[in-house]
């Protein structure tokens, strides 16, 4: 009889292997958080699973990936309460003219590149049971992400942080992930029903998203200065209330028929990003998200990952023909509109880079679409290919750039 390794231990390996590849990745000047994505990879059957079959099934049992399932969840749904909270809309409307344009040709030019794309591969990557439209526009929506909190993060360690192109960048991937969690609500509630049903599920969302804007935001905005009066730190009680708050927002838009990570998002995005209590929140939550639940849903991603499917030379053109087909979109689309915007080819094309950058917002966009069934497992792994890609690419293009200037 194998020996199954306790779920606890499971998750310890995860977290120290993770910590130990972000480490590496931070030596090479790549943002930490890739290399916890690549060692969710590493961990699963393409690579540790592959050389160490036996090992690879004690450690991962089926009580293992039940216990990394659910650790992963709640970390992803924080996750997106945390990015909401990061979103700085008075800063976004310093460059929001510009940033329109750019964020809007930076969705649509992807989105209509993969729409054609969707329509090339149906036949043999679609999966059964699911028709032309709901799968064409998941594969748009996978094309047009801009991960913001890679982003944030690569500026931070470029010369562009606090600059006038670096906060345009931020504007235009904060716009572009509002626009495109918008898409996935509309993806999920068509593929989750028929016709009429999805037509009134993105009714209650529009209806729910008014509710929160018109209504909830100004009251968070007049009650929160009162809640942080006097002090210095969040309570524990507070704390509590924002993330229940969060939970609150997830379980409607569950309800609804869209997915509950955009309503954890949405409510994230409520809150003043200034106040006291996003800044607590940020710092008391982020760390703890990213060690403890984020290497789960890293591996969770990597045990689904299996490069084997891609068993032929036709599979892999056509992952190579998804990657460039998602750079030239996402880069064609953010050039055009930097030099309709007025910026010099030069800026057009640093920010061309930057928003090409797709990192864990992409993954979990996918996961999504592999959890509803609209991707197969072969098709999500060369999306998964294609994510890290265009992410690991982002900070030596930029490196180029900016040293000839």
């Amino acid at each position: 009889m194998q020996y199954l390794v306790p779920s606890f231990f499971t998750l310890v390996i995860v977290i120290i292997f993770a910590r130990l590849i972000g480490f590496l990745f931070r030596k090479i000047n790549q943002p930490s958080v890739m290399g916890e994505v690549l060692s969710g990879i590493l961990l699963g059957p393409s690579c540790f699973g592959y050389f160490f079959p036996e090992l690879s099934v004690s450690l991962f049992h089926p009580g293992a990936i039940v216990f990394l399932k659910a650790i992963s969840e709640i970390g992803i749904l924080l996750y997106l309460f945390i990015m909401g909270l990061e979103l700085d809309l008075p800063r976004m409307r310093q460059t929001a003219r510009s940033a329109g344009v750019i964020s809007q040709l930076s969705i649509v030019f992807p989105f209509l590149v993969g729409i054609i794309l969707a329509s090339q591969i149906f036949s043999n990557y679609a999966p059964l049971g699911f028709g032309i439209v709901e799968f064409s526009l998941f594969i748009a929506v996978s094309l047009s992400i801009t991960a913001f909190p890679v982003l944030a993060r690569i500026l931070a360690d470029s010369s562009l942080h606090k600059t006038r192109l670096g906060d345009l960048a931020l504007t235009c991937a904060a716009v572009g992930d509002i626009t495109a969690w918008c898409l996935i609500a509309i993806v999920t509630g068509i593929s989750n029903s028929s016709l009429s049903g999805a037509i009134f599920t993105v009714v209650l969302t529009i209806i729910y998203i008014g509710f929160m804007l018109i209504l909830v935001k100004p009251f968070v905005e007049k009650i929160v200065p009162r809640l942080e009066k006097n002090s210095e730190k969040i309570s524990e009680s507070l704390l509590a209330l924002a993330i229940l708050g969060a939970l609150g927002s997830a379980a409607v838009t569950d309800l609804i028929g869209i997915h509950a990570l955009f309503g954890a998002f949405l409510f994230g995005a409520i809150i003043p990003h200034e106040s006291l209590i996003a800044r607590d929140l940020c710092g008391r939550l982020m760390d703890f998200v990213r060690i403890l639940f984020l290497p789960a849903f890293f591996v969770l991603t990597g045990l689904q990952t299996r490069f084997g499917l891609l068993s032929g030379l036709n599979d892999w053109a056509v992952c190579a023909f998804i990657v460039l087909l998602a750079i030239a979109g996402k880069f064609g689309g953010t050039y055009i509109g930097g030099v309709l915007s007025g910026h010099s080819k030069h800026d057009s094309t640093i920010l061309g880079i930057l928003m090409n950058t797709r990192g864990l917002v992409e993954l979990i966009v996918l996961n999504i679409g592999l959890s509803l069934g609209i991707l197969t497992p072969t098709l999500f792994t060369m999306l998964v290919i294609m994510a890290l890609v265009t992410t690991f690419m982002t900070g030596p293009l930029l490196n180029l750039v900016l040293n000839k200037k």
